[in-house]
C-alpha cells in the first residue's frame, strides 16, 4: 500500500511537516517508546520516503548554507526540515538508486550485509558544485552504532569537495546513542583529502521524539552559527 493511503487511514500525527513544499510522513512519532522499539518497530514506505514525493532539492545561487541528509522513515527528513527553517538555507536529500526495503529486519539484513562487505549503496541524484557553501548540515541515521550506508557512499563519492567548510552532523538515534558515527564520518573525509574543515558538536534526537525537538534545534543552530 502506498505511503499516502497508508497516511489516511493513520493518525493525523503521522503528517508530521514539511520540506521543500512537500509532506513528511513518520509515523513512528505517534508510537511509544515500548511501541516503537528502539527503530525496530518501524517501516518504512520502500522508497526511503519518496513513494509520493520527488527527492528534496533546493539549491540557489546565494546560499552560503546546506543541508544534505539521508531519512528512511521520515525522523531524519523531519529533523533536516526544522533546521531548514532555522536557516532558510538550501537542501538536498541524499537518493539511493535501490531504496531500502519497508520492513526493518529486511533492510537490517541488507545493512549488515552490506556492513561486512564494504558494498556500500550506489547513489542515485545530481550534486550541485559545493564550492559556494560556508555551512554544509549532514544529516543522517546512527545503524548499529555507526554512520549509516548512504551517508558513506556520500561522502565517499562528494567529500574531496569538503574544502576550508564548517561541518555540522545531525543525526537520528534508536536509543543508543551517536555511537562512533562523527568519528567515522571525520575519518572519511579525511580520507578524501580533509583540507581546513571545521567541525561542529553533533545533534542527536531520538527517532521518534524529532516533533519534540525545537528548542534543541534552536540552540544547536544558534551555537553552529556562533562558532564558525
Amino acid at each position: 500500500m502506498k505511503l499516502a493511503n497508508q497516511a489516511s487511514q493513520n493518525n493525523e500525527r503521522d503528517t508530521s511537516g514539511e520540506i521543500d513544499g512537500q509532506l513528511i510522513l513518520a509515523p513512528q512519532l505517534s508510537k511509544t517508546d515500548s511501541q516503537w522499539q528502539n527503530g525496530a518497530g518501524i517501516i518504512s514506505d520502500g522508497k526511503d520516503t519518496n513513494s509520493q514525493n520527488q527527492p528534496t532539492r533546493k539549491i540557489t545561487s546565494t546560499a552560503k548554507e546546506l543541508i544534505i541528509y539521508f531519512s528512511r522513515s521520515g525522523s531524519t527528513e523531519l529533523l533536516a526540515s526544522k533546521i531548514e527553517q532555522q536557516t532558510n538555507t538550501d537542501i538536498l536529500e541524499i537518493v539511493i538508486k535501490d531504496p531500502y526495503a519497508s520492513n526493518y529486519q529486511e533492510t537490517l539484513s541488507r545493512v549488515n550485509s552490506e556492513r561486512t562487505n564494504q558494498d556500500y549503496p550506489e547513489l542515485n541524484m545530481q550534486v550541485p558544485d559545493l564550492s559556494q557553501y560556508q555551512t554544509i548540515y549532514l544529516g543522517y541515521q546512527v545503524w548499529a552504532m555507526t554512520l549509516s550506508h548512504p551517508m558513506v557512499s556520500f561522502i565517499n563519492t562528494y567529500g574531496n569537495q569538503f574544502i576550508n567548510k564548517r561541518l555540522a552532523p545531525f543525526m537520528t538515534q534508536g536509543g543508543y546513542g551517536q555511537g562512533d558515527s562523527v568519528q567515522r564520518l571525520r575519518q572519511l573525509i579525511r580520507n578524501q583529502g580533509d583540507q581546513g574543515n571545521t567541525f561542529a558538536s553533533a545533534l542527536v534526537v531520538d527517532g521518534n521524539k524529532v516533533d519534540r525537538a525545537n528548542s534543541q534545534v534552536s540552540n544547536w543552530v544558534t551555537q553552529v552559527n556562533e562558532n564558525s
